[in-house]
C-alpha cells in the first residue's frame, strides 16, 4: 500500500491558526480535532487500515508557517504488522517549521515479525519552536520486539542540531529483541526547541541532555511504555492537562 498526507499550517492573521491543507490517504487520515487557547490547531492521525504492513510506503509532510501553531496527535498507538514477504514497510516524515510545532503521537509497537523503518527529518527555521516526541514498544505483550529502524534528523537555521538511529531486532546490529536497550522494552525521546515546557522527574530511567545549539533532549527507557511515559509525559503537557494513557496490548 502507498499514502499520502499533508497538513499545511499558517496564520489566519487574527492571532489563530488554519490549516491550507488537510489531505490523507488511509491508513494516514488527518483530522482537525480543535485545539488548545490562543489559537493553536491540533490534527490527529487517525489509522485507515491495519498496518504498517511489510511493503507499505507511507509518506507524511508537515508544514508549519510563520506565526501558526499546530499541535499533531494520534488517536491509538501505530502497530506495525508482519503482513506478506516484502520489503520493510516504511514510513516518511518530513516536517518544516517556522511557526510551532509540537508532535505528540502515541508510541509505535513493532510487533513480533514486523519488519519497519520510520525515518523523519524535521527543518526548523530560525526563531521557530519544537516539541517533538517518539515512543517505541518492543513486542506486544509477552512477545518479542519486532525488527524496526527508526532514523531522526533534525535541523535547526540550516544546521544539524539532532541525530539519531535507533534499530531493535535484526536492525540491532545483529542482536536480537531490544538488546541495545538494556533489559527496557520500550523507550522515548523528547527534543524540544528552544526549551522543555515542562521539568523532567527525578527518575533512574530518564536523562536529561542540552544541543549544541538552542534545544535540549530527554529520553527514557523502561521495562513498559507507562515508566517511559510517568518520565517524560510531565515535559510535554500543559500543568493540569488531561491525557490518556496509552496501555500496550
Amino acid at each position: 500500500m502507498q499514502a499520502f498526507a499533508q497538513v499545511v499550517a499558517e496564520a489566519d492573521g487574527r492571532g489563530g491558526t488554519r490549516l491550507a491543507v488537510l489531505r490523507g490517504e488511509s491508513p494516514l487520515l488527518l483530522r482537525r480535532t480543535g485545539g488548545r487557547s490562543g489559537g493553536d490547531a491540533t490534527v490527529h492521525l487517525v489509522g485507515g487500515a491495519a498496518g504498517p504492513l511489510r511493503g507499505d510506503d507511507l509518506r507524511l509532510e508537515v508544514v508549519v508557517g510563520e506565526g501558526a501553531h499546530l499541535t499533531v496527535r494520534s488517536v491509538a498507538a501505530q502497530l506495525a504488522l508482519p503482513g506478506r514477504p516484502a520489503p520493510a514497510s516504511r514510513l516518511v516524515i518530513h516536517a518544516t517549521v517556522a511557526g510551532t510545532l509540537r508532535w505528540l503521537p502515541e508510541p509505535l509497537i513493532a510487533a513480533a515479525g514486523c519488519d519497519h523503518h520510520t525515518s523523519t527529518v524535521v527543518e526548523v527555521a530560525e526563531g521557530g519552536e519544537l516539541l517533538w516526541r517518539d515512543d517505541l514498544v518492543c513486542g506486544r505483550h509477552a512477545e518479542p520486539s519486532g525488527d524496526a529502524r527508526l532514523d531522526t534528523t533534525i535541523r535547526y537555521a540550516g544546521r544539524t542540531l539532532y541525530r539519531h538511529d535507533l534499530g531493535v531486532g535484526r536492525h540491532a546490529d545483529g542482536w536480537d529483541g531490544a538488546a541495545v536497550l538494556g533489559g527496557g522494552r520500550a523507550v522515548g525521546t523528547v527534543v524540544a526547541i528552544p526549551g522543555l515546557p515542562g521539568v523532567l522527574p527525578a527518575s533512574p530511567h530518564a536523562a536529561l541532555m542540552p544541543l549544541a545549539g538552542p534545544g535540549v533532549l530527554a529520553t527514557a527507557v523502561g521495562v513498559d511504555i507507562r515508566q517511559v511515559q510517568a518520565a517524560l509525559g510531565p515535559l510535554c503537557e500543559p500543568a493540569g492537562a488531561a491525557r490518556t494513557v496509552m496501555e500496550a496490548a
